[in-house]
């Protein structure tokens, strides 16, 4: 009977690790730099590659090629993890007896654009770790707020007397009291102070010429 069982059990032991083998696929491609006449791209170092956030991972070979071998059925997602180009972000399904079907995305969020298989993937754009430094310009100097004061001021110190010589008489006289009231702010404040006074003595004759009237009628 030990013998019988052993039998029986043994061909599906064997027959289980070759039915998952053959459901395994294998994900292969290259990473491309497009040639680029005005500028000299860095070439690509050995690059790191994962599926699905790093459930599988692999380098690129002196060639930008990779692959993933035994791969189960279902949806991956690849990610290319490079320090100097962005790679979009590829989706992949595996189906039994089926190529992978891919689907391409510039970036997560993107419009999905169908691939073939082996993949080949291009570099969407550089990443630039370093800002250049901005060159000295005179522009710079007059977009300094302080600097278009010192300018206005200028201006008027040259304006302002040929304004005076288009002047009346009287309206000289009145500029440079204005000027010197500026100068010296206790005559401004006296002025000040004899406009109040005097505007309240006007008020209060008024009310005793009203009065002296009433008492007329």
């Amino acid at each position: 009977m030990l013998s019988c069982t052993f039998l029986l059990t043994l061909p599906t032991s064997i027959l289980q690790p070759r039915n998952s083998l053959a459901e395994a696929a294998t994900i292969e491609g290259k990473l491309e730099i497009p040639e680029s006449p005005k500028k000299q791209l860095v070439p690509l170092n050995s690059t790191l590659i994962t599926l699905n956030d790093g459930e599988f991972s692999t380098y690129s070979t002196s060639t930008n090629g990779f692959a993933f071998h035994n791969v189960p059925t279902g949806v991956h997602v690849l990610d290319v993890h490079s320090s100097t180009y962005q790679f979009s972000q590829v989706k992949i399904q595996i189906l039994e007896g089926e190529e992978p079907k891919c689907i391409e995305y510039i970036y997560p969020g993107a419009a999905k654009r169908p691939i073939t298989h082996p993949l080949e993937l291009y570099t969407n754009a550089e990443f630039n770790y370093f800002q250049k430094r901005a060159s000295f310009s005179l522009f710079t100097i007059f977009k300094n707020p302080m600097m278009l004061m010192m300018a206005f001021g200028v201006g008027m110190m040259f304006l302002m007397p040929q304004m005076m010589q288009n002047l009346d008489p009287e309206q000289k006289e009145q500029m440079k009291k204005q000027m010197e009231m500026q100068q010296d702010p206790t005559k401004m404040l006296s002025q000040l102070w004899g406009d109040v006074s005097g505007g309240s003595k006007e008020i209060t004759e008024k009310k005793i010429i009203r009065n002296e009237r009433l008492k007329r009628e």
